[in-house]
């Protein structure tokens, strides 16, 4: 979202930020604690085995509007004649304000509902909608985001059994590993300034880094992908990590998120898949990126009105503003392929916008 009621989003959170971020503390300030691994009670679709794999790749869908099943009409037409292995859902997944407790009736009609007949594993991330306090997206109430932990437990599809893990495909000799990634205390708009355990430098974020560099180096995957909500580099409206929102203050501007992806991501992964921005993207390295690949897929529900940002100009294989739609990638031992989709919101007709290997 770029408004909201009618006011500008940047111009709202630079006045509160400058304001001292004029909201009650206590939003500021959930409870001291993350979710555990949640242990699934409920039979889960299984993940592939075999030697070649075709990923959905999907983002920013959970709002149960027109467009969020024109998406997955097109995707179950897909499905019909190219059977896609599993999913990954890279946050935002139950807009506007994230799910109250693990039973909300938003998960049936925000993702079960839409997602009929998508009977394999959606491996799912956490957005900032997902974890709204105060106002839409503002991921000032991070403990939200554990009734999205717990309904793991409940769902065949829904793949969550942490706020931050990695999953193997297959899981014995595996052709990629994913590992999906919380950064939404560091990119929060709404920064968690009395809760230490949510701190940049807190226990959440340095457990994750630790997990994350140990999860990386043990990883025998031939294609390490870091999956996230938020994205590094981006030529949407919301901009590269650092420069969010054109937000000039830390921490709202995203410059933690920044220095997580540079320190312990890029060069490591050969890719980042993100969500965040309502586009389609796919950006071509750059140095900074140290040769991992950049591709935004948050255009599942929502568009971005042809809004770009200030790197628009960034070399990119393929970008695009204007239309909803998904990704898919196919993942072979010796290849990447990916495929961009756009899709028709009045026939749920979706066309074929990219193709390319990408390694």
């Amino acid at each position: 979202m770029t408004e909201f009621d009618g006011i500008d989003r940047r111009r709202f959170l630079a006045g509160a930020a400058a304001a001292g971020a004029a909201v009650p503390l206590a939003a500021l300030t959930p409870a001291l604690a993350g979710a555990a691994a949640a242990p699934a009670t409920t039979d889960k679709f299984a993940f592939p085995t075999g030697s070649t794999l075709r990923v959905l790749v999907t983002g920013d869908a959970g709002t149960g509007t027109p467009a969020q099943w024109a998406v997955a009409d097109a995707i179950r037409d897909l499905h019909r004649r190219e059977p896609l292995s599993m999913a990954l859902g890279l946050g935002d997944n139950i807009y506007e304000l994230g799910p109250n407790g693990d039973q909300d009736v938003q998960f049936t009609t925000k993702f079960e509902d839409p997602n009929r007949g998508l009977d394999f594993p959606w491996v799912m991330a956490l957005g900032n909608h997902d974890t709204s306090s105060i106002f839409p997206g503002d991921g000032g109430w991070l403990l939200r985001g554990n009734d999205e932990v717990d309904y793991h437990r409940r769902s065949k599809r829904w793949w969550m059994p942490s706020r931050y893990y990695s999953v193997r495909v297959p899981e014995k000799n595996p052709i990629v590993e994913f590992f999906v990634l919380d950064l939404n205390p560091l990119a929060a708009y709404l920064p968690p300034l009395l809760a230490p355990y949510w701190a940049p430098d807190g226990q959440f974020m340095n457990e994750q880094r630790a997990w994350l560099d140990a999860a990386i180096s043990s990883s025998t995957a031939k294609w390490k992908v870091a999956c996230t909500h938020h994205p590094y580099l981006n030529n949407g409206s919301h901009g590269d990590a650092g420069a969010y929102d054109g937000i000039p203050l830390e921490p709202m501007n995203g410059v933690h998120a920044k220095r997580f992806f540079e320190d312990h991501v890029v060069g490591r992964c050969q890719f980042i898949l993100s969500g965040h921005d309502h586009s389609l993207q796919i950006l071509e390295p750059t140095v900074a990126s140290k040769g991992t690949r950049q591709i935004v897929s948050g255009a599942a529900a929502k568009d971005s009105h042809g809004k770009a940002g200030p790197e628009v100009n960034r070399r990119s294989l393929f970008q695009n503003f204007t239309d909803v739609g998904f990704m898919v990638m196919d993942l072979a031992s010796d290849s990447v392929t990916a495929r961009v989709y756009t899709v028709d919101v009045a026939t749920s007709k979706a066309t074929v916008a990219f193709e390319r290997r990408l390694v």
